[in-house]
């Protein structure tokens, strides 16, 4: 085991390298039979952009400090350049995590479009090619999260992403989200005639992503393909058997793609139609629990036992720790809304920007394995017999 003192060591070095070039320039195809399975018994620990309360989201360093804390699965939003290149970035513009307004050959890249409704002016990333997305860097979204990391690590690329989780030295899924499919179409063309729903299947197929959930091929490279708009789920249901998740928006806002309202979605005949194509889904968590202008938590929706009632599993996203985030119920503690997401409300996945946090508190919280309980009674063994001796003498 390394010592201590050697961690922030490698981690800086990871720094340097991040900040001078990609990290993953290629997939790996490294098999290793031996990596430790996911972990499939409690709720999914779900890196939300990586580790993005620590490091700048969808970020290589961002996702490797989450596989360090323990996710089972990293998440990222899946855009495309210009140039029909597979990006990880959340934002269809650039603006508010990137140095773009910093590169002066840039200045006259930035345009209005209608983005889901709403007239919206920035630089965009499907007006740059990859190769100038690569020259910019990300910064921190949050002001009041750590900034020592912003302007050194750039944006990755879809199969960079896909390396990061096959080079794990235990298995870790991926969660990629086809995102803003409608702008990506209308403003991306491929010269193959394909869409970006295809470029999106065809490259988890590239690197092995297949199976139904829990199958062998699936346990083996677990993912989730997720996104806000059915019909590109619907769509993708024929190319590929990976799980799918559903995602639900706040209580005001339609569906990008078929205008369908938020009743109209979690309602139990919609959810009788869309099981057929997804395993479950990923709502707001204050849909969920509606949040009152005190910042108490007040009574849950029915919306979680509805799903199960389904067979649909439920991913409620964001879990953060910051005090501006939790709310008075849990008394700034994150570990109290965990366990109160995890034990009360019964859901079976969490995205979360602490990735850390989460998994201290399952680990803390989980039953010991025989395998642990077998070693916690050699070491107790051990201990009573040295107390032994000790009296002894």
């Amino acid at each position: 085991m390394a010592s201590f003192s050697v961690v922030p060591f490698i981690f800086l070095l990871l720094v340097v390298v991040c900040s001078a070039r990609p990290l993953y320039p290629l997939p790996s195809r490294t098999q290793n039979e031996n990596r430790r399975p996911l972990q499939t018994f409690r709720p999914y620990n779900i890196a939300h952009r990586g580790s993005n309360g620590e490091i700048p989201e969808e970020t290589a360093a961002a996702y490797l400090k989450a596989i360090e804390e323990g996710a089972d699965f990293i998440e990222t939003d899946i855009l495309a350049s210009k140039d029909g290149e597979l990006i990880c970035f959340h934002d269809v513009t650039l603006d508010d995590t990137t140095d773009v307004a910093n590169h002066t050959e840039f200045a006259d890249r930035k345009r209005t479009y209608d983005v889901q409704g709403v007239n919206t002016t920035g630089y965009f990333s499907v007006d740059f090619t990859l190769e100038e997305l690569k020259s910019l860097r990300v910064n921190q979204r949050w002001v009041f999260r750590d900034q020592q990391y912003n302007g050194k690590f750039q944006i990755i690329t879809f199969e960079e992403f896909i390396s990061i989780g096959l080079d794990a030295s235990r298995v870790v899924g991926i969660y990629p989200e086809i995102k803003n499919p409608v702008f990506i179409n209308q403003h991306v063309k491929w010269s193959d005639g394909q869409i970006f729903e295809d470029k999106f299947v065809e490259m988890l197929k590239k690197y092995g992503y297949k199976g139904s959930y829990m199958s062998e091929d699936w346990l083996r490279q677990p993912a989730f393909i997720q996104s806000f708009a059915p019909t590109s789920l619907i769509y993708i249901s024929n190319q590929t058997d990976l799980p799918k998740i559903f995602l639900i928006d706040d209580v005001t806002i339609p569906t990008q793609d078929t205008n369908q309202s938020y009743s109209e979605i979690t309602s139990d005949a919609y959810f009788d139609f869309i099981k057929d194509f997804v395993v479950g889904i990923g709502p707001w968590k204050d849909t969920l629990i509606p949040v009152g202008s005190n910042n108490y938590s007040e009574t849950p929706t029915d919306l979680v036992a509805k799903a199960h009632a389904h067979n649909l599993q439920v991913h409620p996203y964001t879990y953060r720790n910051e005090n501006t985030f939790l709310h008075f119920n849990f008394k700034v503690d994150p570990y109290l809304e965990y366990n109160y997401w995890i034990n009360k409300i019964g859901v079976d996945g969490l995205f979360t920007d602490f990735t850390g946090s989460l998994h201290r508190y399952q680990e803390w919280t989980s039953p010991l394995s025989a395998k642990d309980e077998d070693a916690s009674a050699a070491l107790l063994h051990k201990i009573a017999s040295m107390l032994s001796e000790y009296r002894k003498k």
